[in-house]
């Protein structure tokens, strides 16, 4: 995916890939807005690599290969740094580990192992924290590792960074050298905010520690949850420090400044392989982002030995985990329905190697996400996998949108069963509305239809229901009604008698009501008291099945959304041809006089009921409540008519008493459904 092409002139070639990372420097430490993920960039600077030394004559000091990073903001005091902060080399394979260590045992004329100081590389931005006599002095960024930016005001708002270094044995003046990163949690943390403020999101945490780090505003820094990890020092005067670099991590801890926790002393390569698999494994539990393991010469003198090359230390080098984004193609995107109706778009991506894995599907979520990312059918995509976490594409690059791409757009029909797709307006998830057709949510549908609340078909429950579906034995909920003995007894965890019990079970569940059926159908944002109130207003099924969008708004609680997905529901042929079938089994309910039902003394009112009632159950409870017009809700407010309070009553009690609700216990309310009978 390097953009020169393999034909150009070597001089030619290299011109684009300098210009190229320039870029990437640029948007990513200058605008904090990357646009290429860590495995694109270390692909380019690899490549002008491998040209420079195949052409040592092409190599300019201005050259990438020769600096460190992208140059400070001018909105910042530029800081020079008295010992360059340099990059490390990079491994990414057990072989070059293994290489780099063989370099480093030549050079120094050992056969014995090295003794090397391992730590997690973590993926945040490089700081360095000049302390005089043990006061925070100044801190300033890596910038081009010749001269930072002064971020001392910002930095003072970081708690992780002492201001006066605990002790008094410190030296005159001490460099501290880390990283500034934010924890996953806090991450996390941040982009809700921004979700909730409307703005843009960060895209990983090392862009927000970033953008964080480099407010010109320190109050805003003082609200982002930094953290800062100690993992070296730079210049040292006017007293002594240790001559091991885990003994100076020690040391650094003891004056109070934050060292890594799973820091290692190993031996060898070997040693420093197994540091780095341990570490792989336990990456997802670390609570913050990683994108690798540092090895560094443990004796001072060694490393001194060893010396630099122009752009690292030969004595330290990165072993880089598999990357965790990469640029691939977006190439469609599918919709699947689940099991309760959800639409959810899919991503279909030119397969590509990330986080361990070849990756060719991963989730959108949502159109708002779709809208948010601004993805269309063609674009170059980053995605990204963390450990076991489910792909997701975080990001497009638009500067590489062909001409060709063409928006994503919501399909009307469902994938499965050709039912309408609805999205109401507020809401986030699509959604089919052939509930009791749709292929893809035929168990839900099943296990709703029989729950308690509605035709309460016991016995029938999820394993079983899994059976039925998956031996295509019923295909909608109409099918229960042609089950037989003969076909249920041979299924798992069935003899004839169990067989016996459910076809009763089925064959009682006909004689039921008409609120329950409603319920039964499952019809988005109709739960049992909406269906009460259907049953009770129209008082007969085909009346609520003819009812205009207008007429459904008369229902109390019913409101335009609640109107919309009834009404959209009763006008999919599939469902209609289900209940007609359901009807022609003989599922019926008693006749009620819409002219009488709900006009009671309890017409209109709120009631809640918390605790056990001792005589009535409290599905009987909600029941007589509702045929004489009672609301049923679970929630107190300053609206509510009564609270009904059994026995153990939960903080409802409290609340209403707070409120001034006049509160009925089990003979009360017993007394004042028989005179609403009267």
């Amino acid at each position: 995916m390097s953009e020169p092409p393999a034909a150009a002139e070597p001089a030619q070639q290299i011109r684009r890939l300098r210009q190229a990372i320039e870029q990437h420097n640029y948007n990513y430490y200058v605008l904090d807005q990357p646009t290429v993920p860590d495995a694109e960039y270390d692909r380019l600077l690899r490549e002008l690599q491998a040209l420079e030394a195949a052409h040592p004559e092409l190599v300019t000091p201005d050259s990438p290969t020769q600096r460190v990073g992208a140059a400070p903001l001018a909105s910042f005091a530029e800081v020079q740094h008295a010992l360059p902060m340099l990059s490390l080399e990079n491994l990414f394979t057990a072989d070059e580990a293994r290489q780099f260590d063989q370099r480093l045992r030549e050079r120094l004329g050992l056969d014995v192992a090295i003794d090397y100081s391992c730590e997690p590389k973590l993926d945040g931005v490089a700081l360095s924290l000049r302390y005089q006599r043990g006061q925070l002095l100044q801190a300033a960024t890596r910038g081009d590792g010749f001269r930072g930016e002064d971020v001392t005001l910002n930095v003072r708002t970081i708690r992780a960074i002492p201001l006066r270094l605990a002790g008094n044995d410190h030296p005159e003046q001490l460099e501290v050298r880390g990283e500034v990163y934010l924890p996953l949690a806090g991450f996390e943390q941040l982009n809700q905010r921004a979700r909730a403020a409307g703005e843009r999101e960060f895209v990983n945490p090392r862009n927000a520690a970033a953008g964080s780090l480099r407010q010109l505003d320190p109050r805003i820094t003082a609200t982002r949850p930094l953290r800062f990890c100690s993992y070296g020092v730079g210049l040292v005067e006017g007293g002594p420090l240790p001559d091991r670099h885990s003994a100076i991590m020690q040391q650094l801890q003891q004056w109070g400044l934050p060292t890594s926790r799973e820091a290692a002393l190993v031996q060898g390569a070997e040693g420093c392989l197994d540091y780095y698999r341990r570490l792989q494994q336990r990456r997802g539990e670390l609570g913050f982002e990683i994108d690798g393991v540092v090895y560094k010469v443990d004796r001072l003198d060694w490393q001194q030995q060893l010396g630099f090359v122009s752009r690292a230390p030969r004595w330290a080098a990165a072993h880089k985990f598999p990357a965790q984004e990469e640029l691939t193609e977006l190439l469609d995107v599918d919709f699947q329905v689940g099991r309760t109706g959800a639409v959810t778009p899919v991503a279909r991506l030119k397969p590509v190697f990330v986080g361990g894995v070849t990756v060719s599907n991963a989730t959108l979520h949502n159109m708002e996400e779709i809208a948010r990312l601004d993805l269309h059918i063609g674009d170059t995509v980053i995605v990204r996998r963390a450990g076991d976490v489910i792909p997701k594409v975080v990001q497009c690059v638009p500067e590489r949108r062909p001409a060709t791409a063409r928006p994503i757009q919501l399909p009307s029909q469902c994938t499965q069963c050709g039912s309408a797709i609805l999205k109401p307006p507020g809401e986030v998830v699509a959604r089919c509305s052939g509930g009791l057709y749709c292929p893809a949510q035929r168990k839900e549908a099943i296990r709703h239809f029989a729950s308690r609340l509605a035709l309460d078909i016991q016995g029938l429950g999820e394993k079983l229901i899994d059976q039925l579906v998956e031996q295509r034995l019923v295909e909608s909920v109409a099918d229960l009604y042609r089950l037989t003995t003969a076909q249920l007894t041979p299924l798992e965890r069935m003899g004839e008698k169990s067989a016996s019990r459910i076809v009763a079970a089925i064959d009682a569940s006909r004689q039921t009501t008409l609120a329950r059926f409603l319920y039964a159908l499952g019809i988005r944002e109709v739960g049992e008291a909406t269906a009460n109130a259907l049953a009770n207003h129209f008082g007969e099924l085909d009346a609520v099945m003819a009812a205009d969008r207008e007429t459904l708004q008369q229902v109390a609680d019913v409101g335009p959304v609640v109107a919309e997905q009834i009404h959209t529901f009763f006008r999919q042929p599939h469902n209609l041809e289900v209940i007609a079938v359901l009807r022609s089994a003989g599922i019926h309910w008693p006749a009620i006089s819409p002219a009488t039902a709900g006009t009671g003394p309890l017409t209109g009112k709120t009631v809640v009921i918390t605790g056990t009632l001792a005589t009535l159950s409290r599905d009987a409870a909600k029941a007589q409540l509702t045929a004489q017009g009672a609301k049923l809700t679970d929630s107190l407010s300053a609206r509510t008519d009564y609270l009904v309070v059994g026995e153990n009553p939960g903080s409802k009690l409290a609340r209403a008493q707070q409120l001034g609700t006049p509160q009925l216990d089990e003979a009360a309310f017993i007394e004042l459904l028989s005179q609403s009978r009267c």
